[in-house]
């Protein structure tokens, strides 16, 4: 990591926005000191992009669920000479249209949400029911971030300036996507490993841009703008300091960062990486905590990986607030990476307490996680 005044004179990490064929965005990062590609060409004959999916109101949760029955279509799990993210070369062409690249975040051929923009209707009381049987479109916006262009490896193998250009390209998207017409929530997130669900192996994220606070997003808003009101105190800024005094569910404790296990975790591994400034998305990070994050992050995901002789599956959750003035003052961003895997040769499965009632079964003690993740050190 780089020292205050290494950072002064370091080269900025630039971006240029490009158009796929058939009108998609793609915006092309570099790594400090290498300029991302000028010129781009998509040649593709794609056809014009699928209409929009739709959301419906559920009146039982006051919910909002997509439909994005084109989704059907999309790749899945393509050999490595058809990949879709890795360069074009040597006359195949992929959704990224250059020879070379360092990270790249484009709009998703096959989007859950948009690619239209606009405003949901809000729900009210007695006019949640003309809501129903009328469904909206799914106005927001899909990205993929391309963490490399190497189509083996992970996160935790990509070297740190490739890591800090990523870091760099989820606060930039998210400031970017935030000020879209309509959105009230950015999601950035890495599903890793196949009994995940990933549909592609290259090492890549998704950005989701929803335009209503995705609904874990609305209890943890609603609980930080709640305990803030009733003690003056923000909800995970008092959750770190606990965990710090309390130590023996500590991970990593950095400048800027600290990772923890939480005291009470729902998966058998669950860890929680957290500034130590109150900022409500990774937008708002300085200079000094991406550079930070770009090293504690991979190195948490390194851990995760030692866990086990074969790569652990796992979800990498950035849970930012919602874009309105009362969530930012309350909320806190941390990352909440989650995994099913509760032994070498064991996932955990939702079943009926989890997935039809939402309370959980922990295989594993919160403790136990932790000691694990500390001994996973190099």
């Amino acid at each position: 990591m780089t020292s205050p005044a290494e950072r002064a004179t370091t080269p900025l990490i630039v971006h240029r926005t490009h158009r796929l064929a058939d009108g998609r965005e793609a915006v092309f990062f570099g790594d400090r000191g290498t300029a991302p590609v000028e010129q781009l060409v998509d040649r593709r004959p794609l056809d014009a992009r699928s209409g929009h999916g739709e959301v419906r109101f559920d009146r039982l949760t006051g919910e909002w669920v997509a439909v994005a029955a084109h989704r059907q279509a999309r790749t899945h799990l393509p050999p490595a000479d058809r990949c879709p993210l890795c360069p074009s070369v040597g006359g195949r062409e992929s959704e990224i249209p250059a020879a070379d690249f360092d990270v790249v975040v484009f709009e998703n051929r096959f989007p859950s949400l948009g690619p239209g923009l606009g405003v949901l209707p809000v729900p009210d009381g007695a006019g949640e029911r003309e809501l129903w049987g009328s469904p909206s479109a799914a106005y927001g916006r899909c990205e993929v971030v391309v963490f490399t262009p190497e189509h083996q490896g992970s996160f935790a193998s990509l070297p740190f300036e490739r890591a800090r250009t990523v870091v760099e390209a989820w606060a930039q998207r998210t400031e970017a996507l935030s000020a879209l017409e309509g959105i009230r929530h950015v999601f950035p997130f890495e599903n890793r490993g196949e009994q995940i669900g990933v549909t592609l192996h290259h090492p890549h994220g998704q950005i989701y841009a929803y335009p209503y606070p995705a609904p874990h997003a609305a209890r943890l808003a609603a609980r930080s703008r709640a305990h803030l009101a009733d003690t003056g105190r923000a909800l995970m800024g008092e959750l770190l300091a606990d965990e710090a005094a309390a130590g023996d569910r500590m991970v990593v404790e950095g400048e800027h960062f600290s990772a923890f296990v939480p005291y009470a975790a729902r998966w058998p591994l669950e860890v929680h990486l957290v500034p130590h400034r109150q900022v409500p998305d990774l937008a708002a990070l300085d200079g000094a905590e991406r550079e930070e994050l770009a090293v504690l992050y991979r190195e948490l995901v390194q851990r995760v990986d030692r866990l086990y002789a074969t790569p652990t599956p796992y979800i990498a959750a950035w849970h930012q607030t919602p874009v309105t003035a009362a969530d930012r003052e309350a909320g806190w961003l941390h990352l909440q990476l989650t995994s099913p895997r509760r032994a070498e040769d064991k996932l955990k499965f939702l079943a009926g307490s989890e997935a039809a009632m939402g309370a959980f079964v922990n295989d594993v003690s919160a403790e136990q996680t932790a000691a694990r993740l500390r001994e996973a050190a190099r």
